[in-house]
């Protein structure tokens, strides 16, 4: 199975099916979900990648939301792929982009901050591979406007995986 397969299946068999994200649902019903895959083993040739995938989404009005997918072995570490995310978020701003598109990194190996590595809580932000969550921003706020209480949605999602055995 390829990458690509491999993280549409997570998507639907772990995010969707746990409602992790509840603005995932409509998006990827409608086929609005980007996924590609950088295979390169080279960090600079995948930053190229998700870049790339930043002015593709700047210039499709198909695609609501891009999944980069790293499974080349650059980002094998956690730190390095959270690196390469602080990297293209500067490129954004410097670019002026940044008002237009929010980075999230998915890693196998995720853990939020100041977590223990074991909190179940951690694999909301797992992936079966490391990779580069690119959203258009617009789209994200009008989301968490039309959700109520989006603020919980956090604090509601590590409670839910704290307690589903079958994380």
């Amino acid at each position: 199975m390829s990458a690509a397969d491999r993280t549409r299946e997570w998507i639907e068999g772990f995010v969707l099916a746990r409602d992790l994200c509840p603005f995932a649902h409509e998006p990827w019903a409608a086929g609005e979900v980007r996924v590609v895959t950088a295979s390169a083993s080279d960090a600079q040739r995948c930053l190229r990648a998700a870049i790339d995938e930043v002015a593709r989404l700047a210039e499709d009005a198909t695609v609501e939301t891009t999944l980069v997918v790293f499974d080349g072995g650059a980002f094998e570490s956690f730190e390095a792929l959270l690196d390469a995310g602080a990297t293209l978020e500067a490129l954004l701003e410097e670019s002026g982009l940044d008002a237009d598109v929010q980075v999230v990194a998915f890693h196998p190996a995720f853990r939020f901050d100041g977590a223990d590595p074991e909190d179940p809580a951690n694999r909301v932000n797992r992936s079966p591979y490391p990779m580069l969550h690119l959203l258009r921003a617009a789209s994200v706020e009008r989301a968490v406007a039309r959700y109520p209480d989006a603020a919980s949605i956090a604090d509601r999602n590590a409670a839910k995986l704290r307690g589903d055995e079958e994380v």
